[in-house]
This record gives structure tokens, C-alpha cells and sequence, in this order.
């Protein structure tokens, strides 16, 4: 029988809390689901465990890959197999998240309201729920995405539903007829701003993103981070953060947000070096540099296909740093002073 929704939860060897997270989602007040289990080359107990699974409850299925394809790659065979299917919706889950019983049912009504809306995106707090991990991304004129209210305390701050520019990958539940059109994730990110980029394709394509803050997840930030080599974090960044403004930034808005970048880059870049993360930041430049003809061909694809003005896509832009931006916004206040005395 077909399914409205597919929930996919991609796993590299997180058997420590993978248990937790699929009970959460078996465990939702919405029922009409399929759970998609991705594993990507775990070497744990993690095929046990989602064996286990599969064997009392129907709507479990799993793919086992051979080796670690990253978030995309943990994600993508489930969207994919969510468009085969035919199924309305597809909400990746981390696999070191917990969801509210409610997580699923609000997303979903969210996005049965509204047909323009191709996203729709939760609260996400940190295990403890003392504190925020996200209340969906943001994209600065700077290039700069950022999680908004991350490590703030948990309150009611951001409690308005509100249309946002993007949707934290994580936790999130997407349109499929939006994914017929835009693709799903790039594979080239790996892992980190995927979310960014597909939020950023979505809304030049004229779909519309909102974040629903009744639907709550608690997620464990980092923990499949930390079991990556070092450098890892450092290397993605650096490979990146600049394939969202060369493939998505549209026309003139190009060549006002590529120079800030460039300069927050080169700040960062230095930094690594400084922290012993000159070798990881180095080989993420380069591999930019390799994918740099791959990421125009994208580019033109995308760019062809948009239907919303320059005008819109600079006004769902933050205009300013991300708040962690330290040293960048001491930069910019010492470059202000500057430009004052001259005039």
C-alpha cells in the first residue's frame, strides 16, 4: 500500500543511538508512513539493529550501502526511492535525533495547507532541550549560512511560524513534486550546507520554505561529526561553502556577495593554518577548485530554470555576519571607522 510520507534516517556506525532515534519516529501520532533506513557501510552493530526492526514492524526497510556516502548519500536513496513510490512527502531524520510525537504530524499539515510551500522545517533543540541547535538556516549577503538561534537558550523567541530561507536537512520534510523539479541532494557536498543549497534551488524555482516551531526534535549536534577524521569539519567548509554561492547566488547579487565571501574565506583559510587545520583546509580549496567547472555546468542549469526575481532573492538574504563572525565583524567595524575619518 502506498505512503504518504517516507521518513529516511541515514547511519554510518551510530549504533550507540540509532535505537533511540528509530523509536521515536516508529513512536509519531501520525501513522501513514514508510521509514527508510540508510546505512552507509557501518562496521558497529548497526545491521542488527536495524534488522531487528525490520523484522517487527512492516513499515521498516533498509538499504545497506558499501561504504560511507556522506549525509547526501545517506539521504539521497531514500528520496529517490520516495519518487519511485510515488509518496507526497520525504522528511530526513538524523540518526542521532530524537523526534516529539508530534514532529511528523505538524510538518505534514503544514505542507497540506499550503501548495506553494515546498518545505517545511522544525525546532530543533539540543538533547538536553536546554538550548537551541536550530530554528531553521539562514544565508547572509556575506555567503555565509548559519544555523539562527544556535546554542541560544531554549524559549519562546522563536515560536512564529514564519517563511524562512532555509531548512535545516536534518529534520525536515520536503515535497516530492518540488523534488521532481529541483533534484534532491547534491552529492558533492558530502556532508554540511546541502540543506543550504536545496533550500536556496528550492526558492529560485519559486517554492517557498517555513518553519513550523510546534514541530520539536532534539538532536545530539556533532555526533557523527566527532567520529570523522580530523579535519573533517575544516575540509568540508572550505570544499563547500563556495559551491553555494557558484552554483545558486543568481546574477548581479553574484558580485555583491563574492567579495565578502572571499574575504571571509581568506580569514578563515589563515585560521585553519593557525589551528593546525592548514592540510584539511587546503585539499577542501582544491577539491573546490577540481569541482569548479562541474559546480558552472550546475549553475547554468539552475540559473535557466529560475522563475523569481533578483529583488526577492536578495530580500530573504541576512544582511549582516553570522553572530559567531568574531572576528569579521571587528574587521568591518575597524573598516567603518576608516571610511568615517576619510569622509
Amino acid at each position: 500500500m502506498k505512503k504518504s510520507i517516507f521518513v529516511v534516517i541515514p547511519n554510518v556506525n551510530g549504533a550507540e543511538w540509532l535505537a533511540t532515534s528509530i523509536d521515536s519516529v516508529l513512536a509519531q501520532s501520525y501513522k501513514d508512513f514508510d521509514l527508510i533506513i540508510v546505512d552507509n557501510g557501518s562496521l558497529d552493530d548497526s545491521r542488527t539493529i536495524i534488522e531487528s526492526y525490520q523484522a517487527k514492524d512492516d513499515r521498516v526497510r533498509a538499504i545497506f550501502r558499501d561504504k560511507n556516502y556522506g549525509f547526501t548519500g545517506g539521504v539521497n536513496p531514500g528520496m529517490e526511492l520516495a519518487i519511485k513510490e510515488g509518496a507526497e512527502f520525504v522528511a530526513p531524520f538524523n540518526n542521532d535525533a530524537v523526534a516529539d510525537k508530534d514532529w511528523l504530524k505538524k510538518l505534514h499539515g503544514c505542507l497540506v495547507k499550503d501548495e506553494t510551500l515546498g518545505i517545511a522545517t522544525c525546532k530543533l533543540l539540543h538533547l538536553d532541550g536546554k538550548t537551541i541547535d536550530s530554528t531553521a538556516d539562514l544565508y547572509t549577503t556575506w555567503g555565509l549560512p548559519y544555523p539562527r538561534g544556535r546554542d541560544e537558550p531554549a524559549s519562546d523567541k522563536y515560536d512564529q511560524d514564519t517563511e524562512i530561507f532555509g531548512a535545516s536537512g536534518g529534520a525536515s520534510m520536503y515535497r516530492v513534486k518540488m523534488l521532481k523539479k529541483i533534484g534532491v541532494f547534491d552529492q558533492d557536498f558530502f556532508a554540511y550546507y546541502e540543506d543550504i543549497d536545496i533550500s536556496f534551488r528550492a526558492h529560485l524555482a519559486g517554492w517557498k520554505v517555513r518553519y513550523v516551531p510546534e514541530s520539536i526534535v532534539y538532536h545530539g549536534q556533532g555526533k557523527t561529526s566527532e567520529r570523522m577524521p580530523s579535519g573533517f569539519t575544516t575540509y568540508q567548509y572550505m570544499k563547500n561553502v563556495p559551491m553555494v554561492l557558484v552554483k545558486d547566488v543568481p546574477g548581479i547579487l553574484f558580485w555583491r556577495v563574492a567579495p565578502r565571501l572571499w574575504l571571509a574565506y581568506t580569514l578563515f583559510f589563515a585560521n585553519a593554518f593557525l589551528h593546525g587545520h592548514g592540510s584539511a583546509a587546503f585539499r577542501g580549496w582544491f577539491r573546490g577548485v577540481l569541482l569548479l567547472a562541474k559546480n558552472l555546468a550546475k549553475r547554468r542549469r539552475i540559473q535557466k530554470s529560475r522563475t523569481v526575481p533578483l529583488d526577492y532573492i536578495w530580500s530573504i538574504m541576512t544582511h549582516d555576519l553570522p553572530p559567531n563572525a568574531h572576528k569579521l565583524r571587528r574587521l568591518r567595524a575597524l573598516w567603518r571607522r576608516l571610511t568615517l575619518r576619510r569622509s
